[in-house]
């Protein structure tokens, strides 16, 4: 599998995203197992999965898996506060890693993500946090979720540490970081720019977008792949995965790594055969060709 280079961590391009590992009737030991045998070395988690429950379960499944912590990088989000709404004060920074290395069972975090914007954070106040984290080598990498260039930049007025990565929603299904280029110039809605030029700035400042719900069409509508609403773009990525061997799931993720942008995919599957066949597919590259077909499918038109 590819692998990603992000500040020193040589991260796999496929991420496994633990939120469901908490679902009845899951192993979470064979599908950590699974990834990793896959190439999948990063797990993400945040501390609202859950409740906190998602951390504790993965920490308990790492204690029977055949490899080790070091082996492989773990990432959490903290910000969202329920029934507080969003979060990025120093106190609440602090403490949201403290309960999130105690669940994990970790003495550090590989890297840390302010999850969903904070339209009060005071960026002295995110600074103040990540130093007392880094000199306490209780995170090593730092990063954001669902923020936009402007955002970024208001925290980088106080914060020092690199701000390595960005969780947005992307995929096949859900490309408006990619329209709004395209369609530069043009009056359509495909020209309406809803993140201000955010697939152009994390490549400019070498930000890592890790893209999550990549099956996903709209906000959690549903999965596209085997969708009946969608014939076309599952026809195309059924024609693929017959000519390159892998499903159309593993085509759904190609397309995304196909993109110069070096993007993360973060799946959310807890089940070991759905993880394999993402891995299976981690080497397919796509053509220019391909990669336009399967856009245009998804019902985007080109100017």
């Amino acid at each position: 599998m590819k692998k990603i280079q992000i500040g020193d961590m040589a991260a796999s391009q496929i991420v496994l995203g633990v939120m469901r590992i908490n679902e009845q009737g899951k192993d979470p030991v064979a599908a950590l197992e699974a990834a990793y045998a896959g190439g999948i070395n990063f797990f993400d988690h945040a501390d609202i999965y859950g409740g906190g429950e998602c951390e504790s379960i993965f920490a308990e499944a790492m204690k029977k898996v055949s490899f080790k912590r070091e082996d492989v990088y773990i990432q959490t989000k903290c910000g969202i506060r329920p029934g507080i709404a969003f979060d990025f004060s120093k106190k609440h920074i602090l403490e949201a890693v403290e309960g999130s290395m105690k669940r994990l069972n970790v003495d550090y975090l590989d890297s840390l993500l302010l999850h969903r914007p904070d339209t009060l954070v005071e960026p002295e106040e995110v600074a103040e946090a990540f130093d007392e984290l880094e000199k306490a080598g209780k995170v090593r990498h730092f990063g954001v979720s669902n923020q936009n260039p402007g955002q970024i930049e208001l925290l980088k007025t106080a914060v020092k540490q690199p701000l390595l990565m960005n969780q947005l929603q992307f995929g096949v299904m859900h490309t408006g970081m990619i329209d709004a280029g395209i369609h530069v110039n043009m009056t359509d809605s495909g020209s309406i720019s809803h993140d201000n030029g955010l697939l152009e700035y994390s490549r400019v400042n070498k930000m890592t977008i890790q893209a999550w719900s990549p099956f996903q069409y709209g906000f959690f509508e549903g999965v596209f792949v085997g969708s009946e609403k969608f014939p076309k773009l599952n026809a195309k990525l059924q024609e693929l995965a017959d000519k390159y061997g892998v499903t159309p799931t593993g085509i759904a993720v190609a397309w995304i790594s196909r993109h110069p942008a070096n993007i993360q995919t973060i799946i959310g599957t807890i089940t070991p055969s759905r993880i394999k066949e993402v891995c299976d597919a981690s080497d397919v590259v796509l053509t220019r060709e391909e990669w336009y077909d399967l856009y245009m499918a998804a019902g985007n038109i080109l100017p």
